[in-house]
């Protein structure tokens, strides 16, 4: 008898590969999502150059109205402190609420205990520094140079509640309301126009020591800003510079108040 053939024999299709499976093809696994684009703010340096414009109004208009020339009173000056520097603060949270997202992602002004653990450890380092800085600037200009709310509040004395609300505004708000204008709005104007990180610093600590308007003491205020800068520039957000400012306006508020209430000789 003939043999059968080992395999069937075929119609002129090609039979498929051993361990072919009829069937709809294998699904694909699941693409992510493309990632929405990030958000970028519509301000820059316009916005900076307005809020440095509405603190000199602001400082000009106050000094003209409110401050006695002949005897200003504690409360004057406070506000001769206080108010310009509040309203450059708010002028920069109204920019990025206007023309961008909001303080939180414009500026990068969120809560976190590593932040603070930064600031801590940047403002502690800047406040020796700045301490051995002071006491070289004044052995080489004389130890009449003194800050310009130094100046303000010589020879000035108050109760101490009075006392203590000056020296909190100087160790706790001008220090956030300057951290929100320079290394906030101006750090984020820079970038906004392709300015690498150290460049921020290099701009933000330069202007810092400039935009005090205390030219006789810019060299020392160029070596306080150092450290706030980098405490921004290792952090990526404004917290850490934030406390570093106010840890390094700590002792300066510490002599007011004690001079403030007669304790010190100012």
């Amino acid at each position: 008898m003939p043999q059968q053939p080992p395999f069937p024999p075929t119609t002129g299709a090609a039979m498929p590969p051993p361990g072919f499976r009829a069937g709809p093809p294998p699904m694909s696994p699941p693409q992510p999502a493309p990632a929405a684009p990030r958000r970028t703010h519509r301000w820059g340096l316009g916005a900076f150059a307005l809020a440095e414009l509405a603190f000199l109004a602001c400082s000009f208009l106050v000094g003209v109205l409110l401050i006695d020339p002949e005897a200003p009173s504690v409360s004057q000056l406070g506000i001769a402190v206080a108010v310009p520097t509040l309203v450059a603060a708010g002028v920069a949270i109204a920019a990025t609420r206007l023309r961008g997202n909001g303080p939180v992602k414009d500026l990068r002004l969120v809560w976190s205990w590593r932040d603070v653990g930064a600031g801590v450890a940047f403002g502690l380092g800047g406040l020796f520094v700045t301490t051995v800085a002071a006491m070289v600037w004044v052995s080489i200009v004389g130890p009449d140079v003194n800050s310009a709310v130094g100046t303000a509040f010589d020879g000035q004395r108050a109760a101490w509640p009075a006392a203590l609300g000056i020296a909190l505004l100087v160790v706790i708000v001008a220090p956030l309301c300057e951290e929100i204008l320079y290394r906030g709005l101006l750090w984020g104007a820079l970038e906004r126009i392709g300015a690498n990180r150290w460049m921020c610093f290099g701009v933000t600590t330069l202007v810092f020591a400039l935009f005090h308007f205390e030219l006789e003491r810019a060299p020392l205020l160029l070596v306080i800003s150092i450290p706030i800068g980098l405490a921004r520039l290792y952090t990526g957000r404004l917290l850490a510079s934030i406390i570093a400012h106010q840890i390094n306006n700590f002792l300066p508020g510490v002599v007011l108040f004690l001079a403030m209430t007669g304790n010190i000789a100012f």
